[in-house]
């Protein structure tokens, strides 16, 4: 891992949803831009904590009932409770995890990602969702292709404006991966709720996002077998009695594909 200067004038997703599931690490432009969406949006803090729940229950159910034991987390946002390797680890204490992220503030707290059980190992790589190829070279030094791998995309998506390219980064991903490997992907969906915040967040210089339909959130799934109850919003996604908001009608939806 190699350390890159922080640019503090360019607001960061990271440390924004960071910021909003309560963390301190963040800056003044983070805290601007995050005004300025929640005055369109003021739901978005709920989203990122059922966002961080759905991981949860994902990872628990890749581990636990799938019996899963290796995972590709592309897009991990800075540590905060309840990260991919503490979920996995806590069902199976043998599980690898490899975190993917390139922003300066996520690779500065790497090291408190690869704190794995003494069982298991955890590794950090620095680089791009839009490098598929790099990802997937760096993560073989720890996972094994031949097994089945859970692959985490988890509110990240959503920053590849092209559809097209975005599917054929998934399945760049999946191909690499063997059979019985399951994906869960996080997006956001087209609708005034959420179309006000988008555009103050396009408008702050930040990386841009793109909304998309249930119909092309769905598509990211194509040649996968979808899970029950499919796409659904993140707090419909087999929840469990501790899950918060089950009757909140999300403007972020979700599912777990496995590939046959």
């Amino acid at each position: 891992m190699t350390d890159r200067p922080l640019d503090t004038s360019i607001p960061s997703p990271a440390r924004i949803y960071d910021l909003w599931l309560g963390g301190k690490d963040n800056y003044e432009i983070d805290r601007v831009v995050s005004e300025q969406i929640l005055a369109a949006v003021p739901e978005l803090p709920v989203l990122a904590r059922t966002n961080r729940e759905f991981l949860g229950r994902a990872v628990r159910y890749m581990a636990g009932e799938v019996g899963i034991r290796q995972f590709l987390d592309i897009g991990t946002g800075i540590p905060t409770a309840n990260n991919t390797h503490q979920v996995a680890q806590s069902v199976a204490p043998e599980s690898r995890v490899v975190y993917v992220d390139n922003d300066p503030m996520v690779l500065a707290h790497a090291r408190a990602l690869l704190r794995s059980a003494p069982e298991g190992t955890t590794a950090f790589v620095d680089a791009d969702l839009r490098d598929p190829g790099t990802i997937l070279a760096e993560a073989r030094d720890l996972l094994d292709f031949s097994e089945p791998i859970g692959l985490t995309l988890l509110g990240v998506i959503d920053f590849l404006p092209d559809t097209d390219k975005a599917r054929s980064t998934v399945r760049h991903l999946l191909s690499a991966m063997a059979p019985g490997s399951h994906l869960a992907i996080s997006h956001g969906l087209v609708g005034k709720q959420l179309e006000e915040g988008v555009r103050q967040w396009n408008e702050s210089g930040g990386a841009p996002m793109t909304l998309r339909t249930l119909e092309e959130v769905t598509g990211f799934f194509d040649g996968l077998e979808l899970l029950e109850p499919g796409v659904v919003a993140l707090p419909r996604w087999r929840p469990v009695p501790e899950t918060l908001y089950a009757d909140h009608e999300a403007v972020y939806y979700a599912g777990v594909g496995r590939k046959p």
